[in-house]
């Protein structure tokens, strides 16, 4: 439907009156400082260039840059309907795309911020009071909307800015996205009296955002209860910032202790907290605590905003005095839009319940738990809310989530999880048995910065489904949606933060969690495209293939074939040797496909130290205890020194050379990560560099022993290291001619180095199948063996030293079977501590 605008809509005055503030400064951002007056001339000039007469549905990417504010602006102005978006959440703009189909963009791509008109007119009814659509509180995935006019916008920013006492002498920095409802609430409230913005899409932990904040003489900033989290680990206590005025906080519950800490902070520096509380649906606030009493009442939300009201409706079965909060006022709501055709729906609320349960005491509101959050397990009905409250600490907080008959909490601590699993237990009433506690690296968070709930109901569901044998599905015929791929990344990694825009890699994942995710993806999926690690959920369940059997990448195949060669090898079995040496061939290819990622410098080396850490843990773990139990081993080899300080006779002591060369090379290599000159040349040259790293181990390996190693040269990391190189090598090799370069190298380093031909050739053979071999089809039955080898191999490796010499003589099939079944047991003893480890790490 085309609408034109009245001639009065499209030569009004700015909804927030920008012309009359004149030369006052607008904001402060990259392009400089920018008077309203200028403001005002962005804003009609993008009305009239790009936005022309139609009143039209646009969608715009709300981020704290000055271009999505002038387009914001102009919409808004000229009468047009906003569609504000996050800007950094794919998946979630497409599905409002689908679902609401507006008819011009204006985003963020490569080249700077564009406008994109899809339609010449508008294909929508669009209702005259219509003004601005944003998510839903807390919604992550959903394409419900808020429909809000345009008096509701501007009377709540007047209440916010009477109540907070702004003037145009004020500046606001931008710490929270423009398309969050309590990021934009500070916009408008700050426009509609006249005072500045600084514009920034630092965060709050990065000294360059205080330095900004510092020289633009900034007077408050705002914050969710995520960013006083990171302000206790950035230091603000011990900083000064002699222009800040006031402090606010909203977008969920503030631990009392954290509200007390900070409003003594503001006492002591001179600014004042404002602890507020408010819901998308009210356009923004509701409710705020006047800043002196922020000491002595920090657990209330205090009173209603100028023009509103709140009251406390029954709620059955909640405590005495304690009912549902419910808020009227101007601020309120048109109602919600499902799909396109709400958009011409008219009001449908006049009142808004929360959802929240409160109570009054002593005048001020609280707020004391949801009418959601409410689970019921052994007969009682439980408030996790209040679990949450009680059983957390301030340096230990818990989140909890119901699944079964099993409570599931949270933490961000591991080494606390006893104690955390005691006091949820007593805070819910529960037996000690029926809280499985759970590590998670960071709390998932919505895009407001609020606790993702739905993500750790998911981590949970997942958990209880692998807990109980039942992987999440076996081979499907019916169609895998991209939340299913995102529930098995997640649960593999431990992330419950993974969204359908997720990449195995981008995640951190590992040549560890690489096996076992690829297996049960395989078992959903069918046959895996090669680059899958690096696709999206989305893309991997759109690109969904069958076949017959399965498609195995080379490098789980040369796993399980390696080490069946190491253990049938020492058990007499038969004789193929150099599995081990494939084996650091096979590491090598996996560290650059793993950890030489687009990522920042600072994460590949975490990566790559965060997986050397996984090896390293539990190998330690099992060497000292053997060590300490029999004395077959020193600490020498328990800290993987022993080809430095040991012997140069073999011994039981080199048994682990092995490890102490994946990880003194992983090392090394991530140190070399960490220097920003060769950061660069790797990711400018990444063949070149990879090849220029072989030549060089090449060299110290001819250098070093000549053309034939030694009993134990051929296991010293400086003589090796070039087979983890060649295995680099190979994961860079794009063409032709790069794969008959690793071929060359690869036999250049094996050349007359065991003096045994057959070996030689193995491990040119292993490195040419990384170079050259994509995908193997094997079997499905096959595939699920071969699954199950190549995920313990390293933990086959470390224990069956312990099994086979009891057995070899008499019996070596037994012999292999054993120290098969030992270290598959003992990798699915490690499993879920390495997953903790990683996690934690990260």
């Amino acid at each position: 439907m085309t609408v034109l605008l009245a001639p009065d809509r499209t030569r009004r005055e700015s909804v927030f009156g920008l012309a009359r503030h004149g030369g006052r400064p607008a904001y402060l951002g990259p392009d400089g400082e920018v008077s309203y007056a200028e403001l005002a001339e962005r804003v009609d000039a993008f009305a009239h260039d790009v936005l022309g007469t139609t009143r039209r549905l646009v969608m715009v990417e709300g981020a704290n840059h000055p271009d999505a504010l002038v387009a914001y602006l102009a919409a808004l102005q000229h009468g047009h309907v906003v569609l504000l978006v996050p800007d950094d959440a794919a998946h979630r703009s497409r599905s409002l795309m689908d679902t609401y189909d507006p008819d011009l963009l204006v985003r963020r791509t490569d080249d700077g911020w564009q406008s994109t008109p899809r339609r010449e007119g508008s294909a929508h009814d669009l209702h005259p009071d219509l003004a601005l659509l944003l998510s839903t509180s807390g919604s992550t995935g959903s394409p419900k909307l808020v429909r809000l006019s345009e008096d509701n916008i501007t009377s709540n920013a007047a209440s916010i800015a009477g109540y907070l006492g702004l003037t145009s002498h004020d500046r606001a920095a931008t710490t929270l996205p423009l398309h969050y409802c309590y990021g934009l609430s500070v916009v408008h409230s700050h426009l509609s009296v006249g005072a500045g913005l600084l514009l920034t899409e630092q965060s709050v932990v990065d000294q360059c955002f205080w330095d900004r904040f510092d020289d633009a003489r900034a007077t408050s900033f705002a914050g969710v209860p995520y960013t006083f989290e990171l302000l206790e680990r950035s230091g603000f206590a011990e900083r000064r910032h002699p222009s800040l005025r006031r402090v606010t906080q909203a977008g969920g519950r503030l631990a009392p202790d954290l509200v007390r800490r900070y409003a003594s902070l503001g006492e002591r520096d001179g600014w004042d907290l404002f602890v507020m509380y408010g819901q998308t649906e009210a356009t923004a606030r509701m409710a705020y605590l006047p800043p002196e009493l922020a000491a002595t009442r920090p657990e209330a939300i205090g009173v209603p905003i100028p023009g509103g009201s709140l009251r406390l409706d029954p709620v059955e079965g909640a405590d005495p005095g304690v009912g549902e909060l419910v808020y009227s006022g101007p601020n309120v709501m048109l109602g919600y839009a499902d799909s396109a055709a709400d958009l011409a729906r008219g009001r449908t609320v006049s009142e808004l319940r929360t959802g929240d349960l409160g109570r009054l005491r002593d005048g001020l509101f609280e707020v004391t738990g949801r009418t959601g959050r409410h689970a019921k397990l052994f007969g009682l009905r439980l408030d996790l809310d209040r679990v949450e409250e009680q059983a957390s600490t301030p340096r230990t907080p818990v989140w909890c989530a119901a699944h079964g008959e099993c409570l599931h909490a949270f933490t961000t601590r591991p080494r606390r999880a006893d104690a955390v699993r005691a006091r949820v237990a007593e805070a819910a009433g529960l037996p000690v048995g029926a809280v499985r506690v759970q590590h998670v690296a960071e709390l998932p968070r919505t895009g407001s910065g609020k606790p993702d709930r739905a993500a750790l109901t998911r981590m949970a569901e997942l958990t209880t489904l692998a807990e109980a044998g039942r992987p999440g599905a076996t081979a499907q015929s019916g169609p895998v949606t991209p939340e299913e791929v995102r529930d098995e990344i997640a649960l593999v990694l431990g992330r419950p933060d993974a969204t359908v825009d997720s990449t195995f890699v981008g995640l951190g994942g590992d040549s560890l969690s690489y096996v076992e995710l690829a297996t049960r993806l395989s078992r959903r999926l069918g046959d895996l495209p090669p680059d899958w690690p690096h696709r999206t959920a989305t893309e991997l369940a759109s690109a969904r293939r069958s076949g017959r059997g399965v498609l195995l990448d080379p490098t789980m195949l040369l796993r399980a074939l390696a080490i069946l060669a190491v253990v049938g090898s020492h058990a007499d079995l038969f004789t193929v040797m150099g599995g081990a040496h494939v084996l650091l061939a096979v590491a090598g290819y996996n560290f650059a496909r793993f950890h030489l990622t687009d990522a920042p410098r600072a994460a590949r080396v975490r990566n790559a130290l965060v997986a050397t850490a996984q090896v390293v843990v539990p190998s330690t773990l099992f060497i000292a205890a053997v060590g300490l139990t029999t004395g077959a081993y020193d600490l020498r080899t328990a800290v993987y020194l022993n080809g430095l300080l040991g012997s140069d006779r073999w011994t039981d002591q080199w048994q682990f050379w092995f490890l102490e060369a994946l990880v003194w090379t992983s090392v090394v290599l991530a140190a070399l990560l960490s220097l920003r000159a060769f950061d660069r040349w790797e990711r400018r040259s990444p063949f070149a560099t990879a090849a220029a790293l072989l030549a060089v181990a090449l060299a110290v390996r001819f250098v070093w022993v000549g053309i034939e190693a030694g009993p134990t040269e051929r296991y010293t990391v400086g003589v090796v290291a070039w087979c983890f190189a060649a295995g680099w090598l190979a994961q860079r090799a794009r063409t032709t001619a790069h794969r008959g370069v690793v071929l060359l190298g690869t036999a250049a380093g094996v050349a007359g180095f065991f003096g045994d031909p057959q070996r030689e050739l193995l491990v040119v053979v292993a490195v040419a199948a990384l170079a050259w071999v994509p995908s193997v089809r094997v079997p499905a039955r096959v595939a699920s063996v071969v699954g199950v080898l190549a995920a313990s191999s390293l933990f086959v490796y470390l224990t069956h030293w312990q099994v086979y010499p009891h057995l070899e003589d008499d019996y070596p099939l037994l012999a292999t079977l054993a120290s098969f079944a030992v270290g598959i047991a003992y990798w699915q003893l490690m499993r879920p501590l390495v997953r903790r480890l990683g996690a934690a790490l990260r």
